[in-house]
Order: structure tokens, then C-alpha cells, then sequence
């Protein structure tokens, strides 16, 4: 201390004073906007069914789906990430029923186009797990490895007809080589030019799908280690990164959100395209369940992880608190 001034002579708390301060200076910002609500439709149901490893979240029937889009659009959120779950009945080797015109996903994206058009986003997921009767997101050579190429043709028919029904995004979530390329060639032939692609460009082989599982009623049997990434490697997404681009990705991805901002934070300082991360089923279970028994405060760490995810570079969130979370916004 001396007669001119005290000590510290900097003092970064004058920045934190009051609310209005904090919020004048903040550097990061959620907005309605940033928003994407995942949303599963399941076949042959006539009520919501709750899951039940994720508090809050529902199997949609098709007419609960079409409200979920409209209080979505109501809230300011931008876009909506689609899953159908056939009946068990329909499931077989090659996932047929997600190429079925008259299918449950190709239904939804018809039925949420109906109702809300373009005021929002409709994404779909481009995948066959929900729809094999033996979980994997391909299907299967004789000796039970997921065969890339020929999946890749599946997949092409599944942009297709996904297009067909009306989607804006088709998000490709299944890893397999080259599957970027296939789908953009498979929409562009059929006229669908303006049909945009979001990669699942780092999708890691994670403990955190557990509660998503049971979402889409997966008939699972072992892991996906062999095609989504491994959760020690980094350089591994940005060579992803790279090759989604160069076969032509409008939009990437990285899943899950949480345990992987290094990730994000990498592939967003790589890139001039938009960004997107998914905070998936076992982030969202986690704190429920933690709240749930009074441990932490709910809303706080609900916008706590957002802005955490925002900050390390996503322009857009998937998360399952997305309409919630923007009603919350609005408020502030």
C-alpha cells in the first residue's frame, strides 16, 4: 500500500457487482436459437410412454409429436432431431422399416412438416439401429461385422425417402466410412439439392448412451466399438473432420457434449461451417437423478453445462431440455 492507491490495483471483481453488470459483460450468450429438441415417435402406441432412465422425456405418439414441434416453435427454438421406433415386429437384418416410405420416421417428418412447416428445423436421424432387430447401425456381413459399404447403400435409400417426407437435415449418426459422400450423391440425384447435411463427425463409443437405449428400444447385443470413435483419440476427430467436409457435410457434430468440450472446442477452431454438439441421454439422466435427490440445484446446472457446451464453440445444442430451457431464456 502506498498514499496514491492500495493493493490490488486490479481487481476483476469490480466486473461481478450485480446481475446487470454480469449479464452486460458476459462473453457467452444462450438463445432460444441455439436450440435442438431430440424428440422420439414409436409405432402402435395411443399415450406418450415415459422413459424411464430419463425423467421428462416421452416416446411420442404421433399426436403428441406434433404438439412437442408446435410448443418447440412457440419457444423460440430453432430445430427439432428426429427418432422413430418401429414395433419389434417390423425390425429385421436390414432395417427395412426406415426405408419404408409409410414408415414411423418418414410418418413423423410428414406429420411435423404438417404442422409446423418451416418455422422449424426438422431433422432426421439417418440410422438403422433403431430399425434391425440386432441393434447395430448397419447390416451385417456373414460373419457378424457391420459391413460398411453395403450399409452405405442403405443408407442412401434412407436419405432418400427421408427427403422425400419433407426433412430439412439429414443427420448420418451410424460412423460409417465415407457415408457422407454416399448421402449427398443419393440426395442430389433424386433433385434433393437443398437438403442439408449434418455429420456425426465425432461420435464417440460412450458410456452415456445407456438411457438412450432404452429411448428408442434398441435390440442391442454388445457394442459399437468397431465404428464410433474411440474415446482416447483426438486427432482421430479432426481427420474425421476433415474428410465429412471434403464429401461435402453442410453441418458437424460432436457427441457426446460434455465429456468431450476439448473435442468441440478443437473442431470449432478448425471449420468455417456451423458446429453443432449433442448433450445426450446419460448427460440429461445424470442430473436429473442428482437433483432428483437434492444434491444440486436443477436449473443452474441445466444452463451451466448449456453455456459450458456454447462457450467451447457449438452454435447449436441437442439437448432434451431444449424447449424447457428456452422458455427459460426468454425470461431472463
Amino acid at each position: 500500500m502506498n498514499s496514491y492507491g492500495s493493493f490490488p490495483g486490479a481487481r476483476p471483481r469490480r466486473l461481478r457487482t450485480t446481475p446487470a453488470l454480469r449479464r452486460m459483460v458476459a462473453e457467452t450468450r444462450l438463445h432460444p436459437a441455439d436450440l435442438v429438441l431430440p424428440a422420439f415417435v414409436r409405432e402402435g402406441i395411443t399415450e406418450p410412454v415415459p422413459i424411464q432412465a430419463m425423467p421428462g422425456v416421452v416416446q411420442h405418439t404421433r399426436d403428441t409429436l406434433r404438439k412437442a414441434a408446435t410448443e418447440a416453435v412457440q419457444a423460440g427454438v430453432s430445430g427439432i432431431m428426429l427418432y422413430g421406433v418401429p414395433e419389434d415386429a417390423k425390425k429385421d437384418a436390414a432395417g427395412t422399416a426406415g426405408t419404408d416410405p409409410d414408415g414411423i420416421l418418414q410418418v413423423a417428418i410428414r406429420d411435423v412438416k404438417a404442422e409446423v412447416g418451416d418455422e422449424l428445423v426438422i431433422m432426421s436421424d439417418l440410422c438403422l439401429d433403431e430399425f434391425t432387430d440386432h441393434g447395430h447401425c448397419g447390416v451385417l456381413d456373414t460373419d457378424g461385422r457391420v459391413d460398411n459399404d453395403a450399409t452405405l447403400e442403405r443408407y442412401a435409400e434412407m436419405a432418400q425417402v427421408q427427403a422425400d417426407a419433407g426433412v430439412h437435415v439429414v443427420a448420418p449418426s451410424g460412423m460409417m466410412d465415407g457415408q457422407v459422400g454416399v448421402i449427398r450423391d443419393a440426395l442430389d440425384t433424386v433433385g434433393k439439392q437443398d437438403v442439408s447435411i449434418l455429420a456425426y463427425t465425432a461420435k464417440y463409443s460412450s458410456a452415456f448412451y445407456g438411457p438412450f437405449r432404452e429411448a428408442v428400444g434398441s435390440s442391442l447385443k454388445g457394442d459399437r466399438k468397431t465404428y464410433q470413435q474411440d474415446p482416447a483419440n483426438m486427432r482421430e476427430s479432426l481427420r474425421e473432420l476433415a474428410l465429412d467436409l471434403e464429401e461435402g457435410a453442410d453441418m458437424v457434430m460432436v457427441k457426446p457434449a460434455g465429456p468431450y468440450l476439448d473435442i468441440l472446442a478443437k473442431v470449432a477452431a478448425s471449420v468455417d461451417v456451423p458446429v453443432a454438439a449433442y448433450q445426450i441421454s446419460g448427460e440429461y439422466a445424470m442430473i436429473e437423478a442428482a437433483a432428483e435427490k437434492g444434491w444440486i440445484d436443477r436449473d443452474r446446472a441445466i444452463l451451466e453445462t448449456l453455456t459450458g457446451i456454447r462457450r467451447a464453440g457449438a452454435q447449436m445444442i441437442l439437448t432434451y431440455w431444449a424447449t424447457e430451457t428456452a422458455h427459460k431464456l426468454r425470461q431472463l
